[in-house]
């Protein structure tokens, strides 16, 4: 897929945390459906560029992050934190916590070029 570069003055470009994470190889963002997808399943997914195919596997440090966003926070307030007598309500918020923090995810995860 060839066309275009993309626009690098946009808000998605500019140094900060929530940036999209890029192709090594041709400077291309993934989308953060594709970024998403990888991380759903038991196994964590290689992600592949659409634009030279180059394949990018999560890095240690990017499956730390994972974890530290969604799995840790959800078990501390499960395990520790939850006011709720009720372990309905308690595991209702716990899985609300898990979603919130894995929408974080592929903006902060690291790749490596396989």
């Amino acid at each position: 897929m060839t066309g275009k570069p993309y626009n690098t003055n946009g808000p998605l470009y500019r140094k900060g945390v929530l940036v999209l994470r890029k192709c090594q190889n041709c400077n291309m963002p993934f989308s953060w459906s594709k970024v998403y997808k990888a991380f759903l399943g038991l196994v964590y997914k290689p992600v592949k560029c659409d634009n030279c195919g180059v394949v990018h596997k999560l890095t240690f440090e990017g499956r730390l992050i994972f974890v530290s966003l969604t799995g840790l926070p959800m078990l501390l307030f499960v395990i520790f934190f939850s006011p709720f007598n009720n372990l309905f309500a308690t595991l209702g918020v716990g899985l609300v916590i898990l979603s919130i923090g894995s929408l974080f995810v592929p903006y902060l995860v690291k790749f490596k070029v396989a």
